[in-house]
């Protein structure tokens, strides 16, 4: 029992300043708290008042629920033991992506390091299937942070037609100094032609609907359509989500330990 308290305040501790959370973590804390040590009615009701009141989340929480603001995976995936995964499905060829790029950019250099973070390429068309190409030979090449954002500007800004296999290739020379034979081989490599292949049957069963989206410890999905605020409200569901599934982790890994 007492390692189980001891997990119980460590949650209490670490979610109350969490304002968008509070409400339903200070109820869930109270909850625990009371079945261990047995509270009376009068007890019960002022944790209660007090839980509502603070920090006025009860409308914050409201606001993000399962079918509105995002999805539940058809086919979720475990979530990680060492923390949460977060994926932005994009394309190169997508404005929106353009402009979301730099928030999600500041958002991966605040996160915590209970959270990890990749991009996979949506592969919704041919043009598309050829910009993963291009994403996965940088990466092949060890040169995709050095190409990511040659590649949107190259598209969004300069109105450089990268369709053009001489065009791409100068494009990596420039920003990633690779040669034009180890662009060309990386590029039509079997290893990168599966990785493309594995992106959109990955899109597929997420049933993605547009992008950018962003899918959450495998389990959930959420694109800015779904959201009032577009994809510049899109992070704060991901930070929701990410708080959800870490306090699920660490209570189960409590129960469990008990």
């Amino acid at each position: 029992m007492n390692r189980f308290m001891s997990a119980v305040s460590q949650i209490i501790h670490y979610s109350l300043p969490r304002a968008w959370l509070g409400t339903h973590l200070r109820i869930t804390a109270t909850l625990l708290l009371g079945l261990a040590y047995g509270f009376s009615a009068s007890t019960w009701a002022a944790a209660d008042e007090g839980a509502r009141a603070a920090d006025g989340t009860s409308a914050m929480l409201m606001r993000y629920r399962e079918g509105t603001h995002y999805q539940k995976v058809p086919t979720a995936a475990a979530s990680r033991r060492d923390g949460v995964e977060v994926v932005e499905f994009f394309s190169y060829g997508c404005i929106h992506c353009f402009n979301f790029d730099p928030a999600v950019e500041a958002w991966e250099g605040e996160v915590g390091g209970g959270v990890a973070f990749k991009r996979i390429p949506a592969v919704f068309n041919r043009t598309w299937e050829f910009l993963a190409q291009a994403f996965y030979t940088a990466d092949a090449l060890g040169v995709g942070e050095e190409m990511h954002q040659p590649l949107f500007r190259a598209i969004h800004t300069d109105n450089i037609n990268i369709g053009d296999p001489a065009l791409m290739a100068k494009l990596f020379k420039d920003h990633g100094g690779i040669e034009a034979s180890d662009f060309a081989e990386a590029f039509d490599s079997f290893s990168v032609r599966s990785k493309v292949q594995q992106s959109k049957r990955l899109g597929q069963q997420m049933r993605l609907r547009a992008v950018p989206s962003m899918v959450v410890g495998g389990q959930y999905v959420v694109d800015g359509s779904m959201l009032e605020g577009g994809n510049d409200e899109m992070l704060k569901v991901v930070d929701y989500l990410v708080d959800l599934l870490e306090t699920e982790r660490t209570m189960l890994e409590a129960a469990a330990g008990d």
